[in-house]
């Protein structure tokens, strides 16, 4: 049995459908419905139970229902990066991944979603090194200073455990994050409505590394598939793209869509990545050899889904 935590999310319900194209269907998806249009990502997954994840961890203590656990995916967390309430943050983000992680160590891979916004600035680079590390938000800070118990038990640790930097994640099953959803998703609602493709000024300057979905998808079974393997690891392109080249790449799939500029907001002045990039080399050294999707084909397919299937997998 598989428990996939967050898996009415985003990278969650694409990780259930990952594991359901290999037939596995023994899974357990724990996250939270108050948001009720989420379950519309759960919609075509196969899976065995869905678990609110205040009860998960009281139910996980005592005699497991579902059987034996093969491995923890553990994709859940608040990813709002203008939450400001540190108490909850931690609470949700870290503690709750500490107890999960207690439960595995020993007993079954944990491969957790850790975070590129670490890297804050990215003045000292994006290798997997505490010296690189400058969260410039709460929400980064939890990531971080779950990483950093990672790091204190993992020599300890006999069981698998994988932390996966995401950056900027992109594609389908993202309806439901509101501010949160990547850019393709709200340009596409923006030329529906208004013909325009938003960008901040200058976003010809603010360049990010934008990762398939379906990429960060393969990197967490390829781990799955080499249990042998731990450690905390980038989960990029490896290339930096600026905002204006992404809506240049959507606007070709759009008749008559044009971009326009809007003034940078103040309240993200000094909480702004303007340029990631993911360093690889931990990754390829570790042996995984997935190769990640260009910007053409990723935005291609995610827009093909976006306008045939309202942004959701069928």
């Amino acid at each position: 049995m598989y428990i996939v935590t967050g898996g009415a999310g985003f990278i969650g319900s694409n990780l259930v459908r990952g594991l359901n194209r290999r037939g596995i269907t023994d899974i357990v998806i724990v996250d939270d419905l108050e948001n009720g249009e989420k379950h519309r990502g759960l919609n075509s997954l196969k899976f065995q139970d869905f678990v609110d994840y205040r009860d998960f961890l009281g139910r996980l203590g005592g005699p497991s229902p579902w059987g034996k656990v093969d491995a923890i995916l553990h994709q859940g967390a608040c990813s709002d990066t203008m939450e400001k309430n540190g108490r909850y943050m931690l609470a949700v983000n870290t503690e709750y991944s500490k107890s999960l992680l207690a439960f595995a160590a020993g007993r079954c891979p944990f491969v957790y979603a850790s975070s590129a916004s670490v890297y804050g600035d990215g003045d000292h680079g994006f290798v997997e090194d505490p010296r690189a590390e400058y969260p410039l938000n709460v929400y980064a800070f939890s990531k971080s200073l779950f990483d950093r118990h990672v790091r204190t038990v993992l020599p300890q640790t006999k069981s698998q455990v994988v932390g996966l930097r995401y950056f900027n994640v992109y594609g389908p099953q993202e309806n439901h994050k509101g501010r949160m959803a990547s850019v393709i998703y709200k340009f596409h609602h923006q030329v529906r409505t208004t013909k325009k493709l938003e960008i901040f000024a200058g976003s010809e300057r603010f360049r990010r590394d934008f990762v398939w979905v379906g990429d960060a998808v393969d990197v967490n079974l390829w781990f799955l598939d080499h249990p042998e393997t731990s450690g905390i690891f980038n989960c990029g392109s490896g290339r930096a793209e600026s905002f204006r080249a992404l809506a240049e790449e959507v606007k070709k799939h759009y008749s008559g869509a044009r971009i326009a500029e809007v003034p940078f907001p103040a309240e993200l002045e000094g909480k702004y990545q303007r340029f990631t990039r993911a360093d690889l080399g931990a990754l390829r050294r570790a042996g995984c050899d997935v190769e990640f999707s260009s910007l053409e084909d990723g935005v291609a397919t995610y827009v093909r889904v976006l306008k045939e299937q309202d942004g959701y997998w069928r």
